[in-house]
């Protein structure tokens, strides 16, 4: 094929024309608008990633994608985990290896950002890495059944922020490029946000304003452990782990107060984690929840959820097969500027080259995804 006829096809290509758009994030330029989501895998023993991981995330940046977001990566807090084969960002062996990730993803021509992570209440008694840990939260309320944790005191607090700032820190002498609070799915920061876990009567607790107050503190000692432009994005969503129906926010104003704290503090861009891309966030307009970030911020907006597949994760997560659908709509949504990068999970776990191929026209091409591609880290 001749230069102009390659030329040719890439015009006529849709989705090469707007997902190979470069993007600005806070000070750094991703070369696309394909993002590899976060997704926890547990293969780092003792925390500590090793060369498979590397060459993992290095592989997916040589199949095209720009950005690659790491899964949680735990903060150094006793309680922040809940798992010994999940990655920590913290010891110099932890550290060492994530230097060799990052290297790894840079000479595949990528970047990449570390999800950094505290459980909260997720975490049960006895679980690993520090077993001897209670669960910790704003109000010691679980977000499922009956046992009880520990309601942080305000030395609890400083002590978690401290544990964000300093990872973020030691993310960036790593080699990360920007780094991205988890404040979804349930987890610590969303557990201050969510008024079903949050109870506190203190400045941390009653309004949306002040449930936003621990995020927007966390984005704050963050920022202020970083280089000037080094990106700080922050996960929300409205569902939880645990309860599907949640809602983080009932009206686009409360979601407004929620993320105008977090801009304030320092947050560059939002990351909205949904099941399903397409669904409306709030009614009487069609905006999904990243599309709503965008537009109450002005910043960059990340949206993910079941992109190119016909099943959610939860069913895949039973054993399901997902069968491959066209990116038409995404693309709509694309083009009409409601977010901004796109952020590809299971698809990617199927095939490391799901963004090449998509950008260069192959999309037949495409491995579908099956529940196998869970358990190997290829």
């Amino acid at each position: 094929m001749s230069t102009d006829q390659e030329e040719l096809k890439f015009v006529e290509n849709r989705a090469a024309h707007l997902l190979s758009r470069p993007i600005t994030v806070g000070g750094l330029t991703l070369p696309n608008r394909v993002a590899m989501a976060p997704m926890t895998r547990g293969f780092s023993p003792g925390g500590v990633p090793g060369a498979d991981v590397a060459a993992y995330y290095a592989r997916r940046a040589a199949g095209g994608t720009g950005l690659v977001i790491t899964e949680g990566a735990y903060v150094g807090h006793p309680s922040a985990g809940q798992h010994d084969l999940v990655s920590r960002m913290y010891g110099d062996d932890a550290l060492a290896g994530w230097a060799r990730v990052t290297g790894a993803v840079h000479d595949a021509g990528g970047r990449i950002f570390a999800q950094l992570q505290h459980v909260g209440m997720a975490r049960a008694a006895g679980d690993p890495p520090h077993p001897e840990a209670p669960a910790i939260g704003p109000s010691g309320q679980p977000l499922e059944g009956t046992r009880t944790g520990h309601a942080m005191t305000q030395a609890d607090i400083d002590a978690v922020l401290s544990a964000f700032a300093e990872a973020a820190r030691d993310a960036e002498r790593a080699g990360f490029d920007g780094v991205e609070l988890h404040g979804a799915h349930g987890y610590l920061i969303d557990q201050f946000l969510w008024s079903g876990t949050n109870h506190r009567t203190d400045r941390y607790g009653g309004g949306v304003r002040a449930r936003a107050r621990f995020a927007a503190e966390a984005v704050a000692a963050v920022r202020a452990r970083v280089a000037p432009g080094f990106p700080v994005v922050v996960r929300v969503s409205q569902w939880k782990q645990s309860d599907y129906t949640a809602r983080l926010a009932d009206t686009p104003e409360e979601f407004g107060v929620i993320l105008g704290e977090l801009v304030d503090a320092g947050a560059d861009a939002f990351h909205a984690s949904t099941r399903r891309y397409w669904q409306p966030a709030f009614d009487g307009a069609e905006l999904n929840l990243a599309g709503w970030a965008k537009k109450l911020t002005g910043k960059p907006a990340i949206t993910v959820g079941s992109v190119g597949l016909d099943t959610e994760f939860t069913a895949s997560l039973a054993g399901d097969t997902a069968g491959r659908t066209g990116i038409d709509g995404l693309l709509d949504r694309l083009e009409a500027d409601e977010f901004d990068v796109v952020a590809v999970g299971r698809s990617l776990l199927a095939d490391p080259d799901w963004t090449a191929k998509i950008l260069g026209g192959r999309d037949d091409d495409v491995i579908p995804f099956t529940p196998a591609a869970l358990g190997v880290l290829g």
